[in-house]
């Protein structure tokens, strides 16, 4: 059985305080975007797990596409799996390809083996694999709370617009980001911010990583100033990594950026 595992952006985030568990709660709209990743599962005589595409680091026994089948092997008599994994969606670059490949993993096995998992049952499994895994067992517009995790329904909808992601060559590890980022309650609701038209989100949307990853990594920064110059209605930098996207009115070429980053179009 196949699955087209697709990326998201965060349109704002806002990261509030630092949790005892040691992650932290936020605030943030995910949004799912047009790049995919290619998920296969065939039965075969023992589980594992082979990656083709782009590189992924760590091992294979670790990766967290094993540890969703494992999850959910505790509690199912699943029989022994070969999971083939064509990555596409760029890794360390606030995507959350990683989490979207798990939940993915978790809805072909209900449908595979008629496990009878409801949506909230699903959730529940992805939410111990990974903060934003959860999102895409729905796979529909969300603010989301506390770790990522906890999520309202929102009416947004921007296939009327031409959007870009910008991918240069640089890897943020999360423990990056978080380094030198100050928590702090937003002096505005994100939620009640989202619902202002589009052409209002460059004054009012923020990422608070932006700050110490565009002061690490200036480029990336120039990234979000290019994009602008060529005309873009709003750009940001998605979750903690290392891609920009913007939001066009129009369909656009970015033959600059091409040089030296990858550039995906209308995702």
């Amino acid at each position: 059985m196949l699955a087209f595992a697709n990326a998201k952006i965060n349109l704002g985030l806002n990261v509030i305080e630092k949790r005892a568990d040691g992650y932290h709660n936020l605030e943030t709209v995910f949004y799912p975007v047009r790049l995919y990743d290619v998920l296969e599962i065939t039965d075969a005589a023992e589980t594992s797990c082979q990656i083709r595409g782009i590189d992924v680091p760590g091992e294979l026994t670790d990766n967290i596409c094993l540890k969703a089948f494992k999850l959910i092997q505790q509690d199912f008599d699943i029989p022994a799996q070969q999971i083939t994994l064509l990555k596409n969606i760029p890794v360390g670059a606030g995507l959350g390809g990683g989490s979207a490949d798990a939940a993915f993993l978790i809805k072909l096995l209900n449908t595979k083996f008629k496990l009878g998992l409801t949506v909230g049952a699903m959730e529940d499994y992805a939410r111990i694999l990974g903060a934003d895994c959860a999102f895409f067992i729905r796979n529909e517009p969300v603010f989301a709370t506390e770790k990522g995790d906890q999520f309202s329904p929102l009416t947004i909808d921007l296939s009327g617009y031409f959007m870009v992601l910008v991918k240069p060559p640089v890897h943020v590890s999360t423990a990056t980001a978080f380094g030198t980022l100050q928590p702090a309650f937003p002096e505005t609701d994100l939620k009640e911010l989202i619902q202002l038209p589009v052409s209002e989100w460059k004054k009012s949307l923020k990422n608070d990583f932006e700050q110490p990853v565009f002061s690490k990594y200036p480029e990336i920064s120039q990234i979000k100033e290019q994009l602008y110059h060529a005309g873009a209605t709003f750009a940001l930098l998605s979750g903690s990594g290392s891609s920009v996207f913007a939001i066009f009115e129009e369909a656009v070429t970015l033959p600059q950026l091409e040089k030296d980053n990858k550039v995906f179009y209308n995702i």
